[in-house]
């Protein structure tokens, strides 16, 4: 019998509905119906039905379910083109790179909402209030005794109340390259593998939903983590 309650975590769902639906499933099955779940963030963009997902998301909160959804950086410029109609943002300051561009997929995110071109005043018009709310009160991380849950990751050698927004849903390089501890085990998205990865200090979860690939929920107790895979448990151990 298990002492510590588990906590689960799903990472970047980027409008895959189903693949959510499985990892819903595979969750369920592992820890019962009322369990507690981080959600990484990036819900939209890519996939078929970034409507659907938040639509998933509001009404299992809704509901009671204890859940906690982080706030990616897709679904910072999503809400960012809500609300200005444009995206300054100097991650994406390549000519022509913008949040319409085919890889970072806001087309796609538009057109579950029946929207076929990038229409500020149309997308509006199609999103709901509720929607726009949702995504402007999503936090950018949770901290656990254990365990901290970001998008993107953290910059070493700064304190957390100090961390920039823009860090915490886009940081790669500088976080990456950092092999010492870091006060908690830090477990985040937003960098696709082929599979998550324990690296020691950080365990990166995002398994490339957002192109296609699977969608791979995980398990905690404390600090030890398992991935959910449609045979039960598989321990992700520290290298």
């Amino acid at each position: 019998m298990r002492m510590t309650q588990p906590l689960y975590v799903i990472p970047d769902i980027h409008g895959q509905l189903a693949s959510l639906e499985e990892a819903l499933s595979r969750i369920k099955a592992d820890g019962g119906p009322d369990t507690r779940i981080v959600f990484l963030g990036d819900y939209v963009d890519r996939g078929p039905d970034s409507r659907g997902v938040i639509n998933t998301l509001i009404a299992g909160q809704e509901n009671g379910r204890k859940w906690i959804t982080l706030r990616g950086n897709h679904d910072q410029m999503f809400l960012d083109f809500l609300e200005q109609g444009r995206i300054d943002n100097p991650r994406l300051s390549k000519p022509g790179y913008s949040w319409q561009h085919h890889r970072l997929g806001g087309v796609e995110t538009l057109a579950s909402y029946d929207l076929s071109r990038p229409d500020h005043d149309e997308a509006l018009q199609a999103v709901p209030a509720a929607h726009r709310n949702w995504l402007a009160g999503l936090p950018l991380y949770h901290l656990t005794d254990d365990l901290l849950l970001v998008h993107a990751g953290i910059r070493p050698g700064i304190p957390l109340e100090k961390q920039s927004p823009d860090d915490l849903m886009w940081i790669r390089d500088e976080f990456h390259a950092h092999t010492e501890p870091f006060p908690w085990l830090i477990i985040h998205g937003h960098t696709p593998l082929d599979y998550p990865a324990h690296f020691g200090n950080r365990i990166d979860l995002d398994g490339g939903a957002g192109w296609g690939r699977p969608l791979w929920p995980a398990a905690f107790e404390g600090r030890d983590c398992w991935v959910l895979t449609d045979e039960g448990r598989a321990a992700l151990p520290a290298p």
